[in-house]
């Protein structure tokens, strides 16, 4: 006979994660979610890890890829991609994940962090790290407005994990962010910060794909 290994906690859980990877890569010249790192795509590592983590995983892809790696066809921001994951993820699912495929390597470790919070109670949960840099607020004149205590900010990760029906209410009005739990937030959820991973790092520019594979080959 079998050993259940499932944590307590989740016992009954339905866990989902949406694989956000529609992005043209304007700020990086190309599709860069379709990048080599080594033999594998951006998309490949991070869709990798999902699936590890969860039940099940929804790949949300430009429409040229998307039929033929039987993916979910994105919309025409961030939110809407996210929305085009989430109407082809199960109705029974209980928890949602959101990954951005621009984080090839994220752990398995941080997805059961984020997904353990939310069993713990919280409407969503997503990955910080401290800010190291002095943040100013400036006006639209560069002139500084004030200065935040950076004790109080953390620069956000994916994945970020919700509450299911949380997370659709809160796209239901069909909202704009670039981040889910301001979303979450803004419709009176409670979203909660779990420690996140510097090599949990989001690849913008071509250096950044650089910097990824020489992690891959040993060589940072």
């Amino acid at each position: 006979m079998g050993v259940n290994t499932m944590p307590t906690q989740r016992v009954g859980e339905k866990i989902w994660t949406i694989v956000v990877a529609a992005g043209s890569g304007t700020r990086f010249g190309g599709a860069k979610q379709f990048e080599l790192i080594n033999d594998r795509r951006v998309v490949d590592w991070a869709v990798e890890t999902a699936r590890a983590a969860s039940d099940g995983v929804i790949v949300v892809l430009p429409a040229t890829h998307a039929e033929r790696e039987h993916g979910v066809v994105g919309g025409a921001s961030r939110s809407a991609s996210v929305r085009c994951g989430l109407a082809a993820v199960p109705a029974d699912a209980t928890i949602i994940c959101v990954h951005d495929a621009a984080r090839p390597f994220a752990s398995e470790f941080l997805f059961d962090e984020v997904v353990d919070a939310i069993c713990a109670g919280a409407d969503g949960a997503v990955p910080g790290l401290p800010v190291v840099d002095t943040i100013k607020f400036i006006s639209n004149e560069n002139v500084v407005i004030s200065t935040p205590n950076r004790a109080q900010l953390v620069a956000v990760q994916t994945p970020q994990a919700f509450r299911a029906k949380i997370l659709r209410e809160a796209h239901s009005t069909n909202p704009e962010s670039t981040d889910d739990a301001a979303l979450v937030e803004s419709n009176g959820g409670r979203v909660v910060v779990v420690h996140g991973d510097p090599l949990n790092r989001k690849l913008t520019t071509p250096e950044d794909i650089n910097w990824a594979r020489a992690i891959t080959r040993g060589e940072v």
